[in-house]
């Protein structure tokens, strides 16, 4: 998993999140929130993955962003999920409207 690189997508004061990328394939997404004693995170993979696999990009987050991070904690617990990207929404969407990227599976085409 040495190949994933981590783009910021956003930063805060205690927390950061980024798009992982394997090559120009998108891998996942990623939040990080730091506390006063631990480093939570929650990653959403979009390819699968075996354990092994899983398990090193894990510790590669750790290295490379958490431990980086130079806030001093205690535990480092993060939730991955493998999911599917439905869809890019902000603040241009409204009510009503079809944003991009969403066909659903089975849905007829409302227009």
């Amino acid at each position: 998993m040495n190949d994933t690189r981590f783009d910021r997508t956003f930063r805060t004061p205690y927390s950061e999140g980024y798009v992982l990328m394997r090559g120009r394939d998108r891998l996942g997404t990623l939040d990080i929130h730091f506390t006063t004693t631990t480093v939570h995170g929650t990653l959403v993979v979009t390819q699968d993955l075996t354990q092994e696999e899983l398990s090193e990009l894990i510790e590669q987050i750790d290295e490379d962003l958490v431990l980086s991070a130079d806030t001093p904690r205690d535990d480092f617990i993060i939730i991955s999920y493998r999911g599917t990207e439905l869809g890019y929404f902000d603040d241009s969407l409204r009510p009503g409207q079809r944003g991009p990227n969403l066909d659903f599976p089975g849905e007829e085409d409302a227009e």
